[in-house]
């Protein structure tokens, strides 16, 4: 299953927040029908979120009805639109940057078709990188994968976090196709669920061995020995390797440290935002309190009572291990190996 495709003159999304009790696609025709898909979690997961809000910028472009001297200032309104949708997710910033500067070059183009159609090439650039991206990073997490291994991973950074194949999950993928003995972990991740409802999903879809967990059992399995190494997703990672990632992510950090577990991140480069020091400069999004209240339309916990639902934490550089990219995987000390990794060619 695709997270999303593009159709044309429309992204088919996979409404991930139905799966997988259902798998129910929809059509977003406008920037504002994915604007509402990301902020729902229909499409979830940092690449995803990315690829999506590019098509998402193609089809405001699409959607403008002006003289073309007037399409920068819509599409500032686009553009402003849907980077409100997550503010966590650093991808999604990024794909839109990279659009709003693909337009940016087209201002001597006066066919206001050209322009559309290159801000869909674009689009599809985006979508066809986070394909090769997580490949690589695949490639390079098999060498941390030992032939034979009990893998913990937190909420999902699969393909359906992804354009295709997934990050942490990729690395998975490509340590059981190169016959390796994987078995896998999967926190429930709570509120939302998508370890067990999505990470479970793709493993078995993979014919990979996986046992679904609780997300308060993760330090027992530690201490009975039956965790060999952790993997999970990114967010954002800041300039000094400090990582924003699924609210539990920290806590899984410091018990694989107290277990002398090694605890890695799997991520593409544009996961890394630069403008960002230190992880307390990551903005946490937060959910709201009905997340909390009730699991799938059925009340769990008294109607009044008070919430807090953050959706990320943040995990210091110090309990990671390494950092997976498709540049290859970075170790301590963060703050300059990831500024050789950024500029290297």
């Amino acid at each position: 299953m695709k997270s999303i495709e593009w159709l044309g003159n429309a992204l088919r999304i996979l409404d991930q927040s139905k799966l997988p009790v259902e798998t129910v696609y929809r059509d977003a025709l406008s920037y504002e029908d994915v604007a509402e898909a990301i902020e729902h979690m229909e499409v979830r997961g940092a690449p995803a979120i990315g690829a999506a809000a590019a098509y998402g910028f193609a089809l405001g472009a699409q959607g403008y009805q002006g003289n073309i001297e007037g399409l920068p200032g819509y599409m500032e309104v686009v553009q402003d639109r849907l980077g409100a949708t997550r503010p966590t997710a650093v991808n999604l910033f990024w794909a839109l940057r990279r659009m709003e500067d693909r337009l940016r070059e087209c201002r001597e183009v006066k066919d206001l078709a050209e322009v559309r159609q290159i801000l869909i090439e674009e689009a599809d650039h985006i979508a066809e990188d986070d394909r090769r991206v997580n490949g690589l990073i695949g490639e390079y997490g098999n060498e941390i994968i030992p032939e034979k291994a009990n893998i913990l991973t937190h909420c999902n950074a699969g393909a359906l976090a992804t354009v295709e194949y997934g990050t942490a999950l990729g690395v998975i993928r490509k340590a059981n196709e190169t016959g390796k003995t994987i078995h896998v972990y999967a926190d429930e991740t709570r509120p939302l669920l998508q370890g067990a409802r999505l990470t479970t999903m793709e493993l078995m879809q993979d014919k990979i061995p996986v046992t679904l967990i609780a997300d308060n059992m993760a330090g027992y399995l530690m201490q009975q020995g039956k965790v060999d190494l952790v993997i999970v997703g990114a967010d954002r990672i800041a300039a000094n390797g400090d990582t924003a990632n699924k609210i539990g992510t920290y806590s899984l950090a410091v018990l694989a440290q107290a277990h002398a577990i090694p605890f890695y991140v799997a991520a593409p480069t544009s996961t890394i935002d630069l403008k960002v020091a230190t992880g307390q400069e990551i903005p946490i999004e937060e959910r709201p309190d009905k997340e909390m209240r009730e699991c799938f339309g059925v009340q769990v916990a008294p109607a009044e009572v008070n919430v807090y639902n953050p959706a990320f934490d943040v995990t210091p550089a110090k309990y990671i291990t390494g950092i997976i990219t498709e540049k290859g995987i970075m170790t301590n000390p963060y703050s300059v190996n990831i500024l050789k990794l950024m500029v290297r060619s």
